[in-house]
């Protein structure tokens, strides 16, 4: 009884010291590239953990109003280039992305986007991914990836 006892109040602890824990770190909103235009920040560090915001394949020097031309494979390209730039301006890098969710405009375009995202991850080793077709993105956008990495 005292072994049974002494297990359920070990488990008790643990299960209310983690929440306890989590709530106890304060999340910093990162500003990589100064205030924001619009009302998000580009990532979010909780703890050991970078949240992204969404990528969409607006051009890095902001040359133009919109995605970068040359359809999902460009557009592919251009999110994951942006995605890394935000990762390493907020003290992660690509081989640190644990998790990616994916919004397409038509999944038609799936084997496309995946031959370009897939060779942004090194020997095999990709996040957890989910995939969703949406019927509108932003800017027109074809793709926007969003992920959650670990800090280095």
């Amino acid at each position: 009884m005292r072994r049974t006892l002494s297990a359920m109040l070990a488990a008790a602890t643990a299960a209310f010291a983690v929440p306890v824990m989590l709530a106890a770190q304060q999340p910093e909103y990162l500003q990589p590239y100064g205030p924001t235009t619009r009302p998000f920040s580009p990532a979010v560090k909780v703890g050991n953990l970078l949240y992204l915001a969404g990528q969409i394949g607006t051009p890095a020097d902001a040359s133009g109003p919109g995605v970068v031309p040359g359809g999902i494979a460009a557009e592919t390209r251009q999110v994951m280039n942006n995605i890394r730039d935000v990762l390493e301006k907020s003290g992660s890098d690509m081989e640190h992305v644990v998790k990616c969710t994916v919004f397409m405009a038509d999944m038609k375009e799936w084997d496309a986007m995946n031959a370009v995202y897939a060779t942004y991850f090194r020997g095999g080793r990709f996040p957890a991914r989910s995939a969703f077709g949406t019927t509108g993105l932003a800017l027109g956008a074809r793709v926007e990836i969003e992920c959650i990495a670990s800090v280095k």
